[in-house]
């Protein structure tokens, strides 16, 4: 079935600026440097739920073929909008958990920034996982971003009050005494803690390499950050990327990068099969 919480969110939000403020730009900013990290000169990356295409124009104009995949025609309309004529960039309407029109073992990067934020299920989770390592050529490396429930409730419930926290509670989107999230597809984001990326990826044939706090403390600090000057924007950053992957820090933050490798030489541990179940989310 269509998914009318997702598309209708998506089809009225402002998602093409919401990584060009300031403070938004910590988590775009964090996640580009890693990719740049590990995209090997003439590599080729899919970015499967790509948005208005935020990542893959950067990517595109920095000389990489670029392959997109999003669900909401809205968003398809605007990527196809913001290119720039000459990029190496196509984008296809698709869904994270079915990619079977691409092949095996063809991507150096696969990003996954944004598909595991609207799936609620452990089985819908693995699935676009393995879709995403599946497409992704042996020591490629994939991207997988998940919206952390501690930061969100520190900034949008306690700090601005956006979210009622004892209402929450009251209503079991919040565990009583742990404070875990629940979520359903009504409720449009899944909050985790990393405990639950861990378990997630326990079936997979990968090595981790970095779990990164991709926005660290910038949602609490949006209205300092925003008023910083650009030397002292500089200077936070400085600080953000010496400390994002601090596991001190990594709860505090309201999205979360886990960075890890398609390792064949693992694949013996993937022992159980993921189950192929079916949804419109990406």
């Amino acid at each position: 079935m269509t998914d009318r919480y997702l598309i209708d969110f998506y089809t009225h939000y402002d998602e093409d600026s919401r990584l060009c403020t300031r403070h938004g730009s910590v988590e775009f900013l964090t996640t580009m440097r890693y990719i740049r990290r590990y995209l090997p000169a003439g590599g080729r990356v899919l970015e499967i739920g790509a948005g208005t295409g935020h990542y893959s124009h950067a990517l595109a104009r920095d000389g990489f073929a670029v392959d997109a995949v999003e669900l909401v025609e809205h968003n398809i309309r605007l990527f196809r909008r913001n290119t720039r004529p000459g990029e190496a960039v196509r984008i296809v309407q698709g869904n994270a958990l079915d990619l079977s029109a691409f092949p095996d073992d063809r991507y150096d990067v696969t990003l996954l920034l944004g598909p595991l934020y609207h799936l609620y299920t452990p089985q819908h989770k693995r699935q676009a996982l393995a879709e995403a390592i599946r497409v992704t050529r042996p020591g490629g490396v994939i991207f997988a971003a998940y919206v952390i429930s501690d930061g969100c409730l520190l900034d949008e419930g306690f700090l601005r009050g956006n979210v009622d926290v004892a209402a929450y509670l009251r209503d079991g989107l919040l565990e009583p005494g742990t404070f875990a999230a629940r979520s359903q597809p009504k409720d449009l984001f899944e909050l985790v803690r990393k405990e639950d990326v861990d378990r997630l990826m326990e079936a997979f044939p990968t090595r981790r390499l970095h779990y990164v706090a991709s926005d660290g403390c910038a949602l609490l600090l949006r209205d300092a950050l925003d008023r910083m000057d650009d030397a002292a924007f500089r200077l936070y950053l400085d600080y953000h990327f010496a400390t994002c992957e601090r596991p001190d820090l990594l709860g505090v933050t309201s999205h979360a990068l886990d960075i890890f490798q398609n390792d064949p030489a693992l694949r013996p541990a993937m022992d159980a099969p993921v189950e192929n179940e079916k949804s419109d989310f990406i």
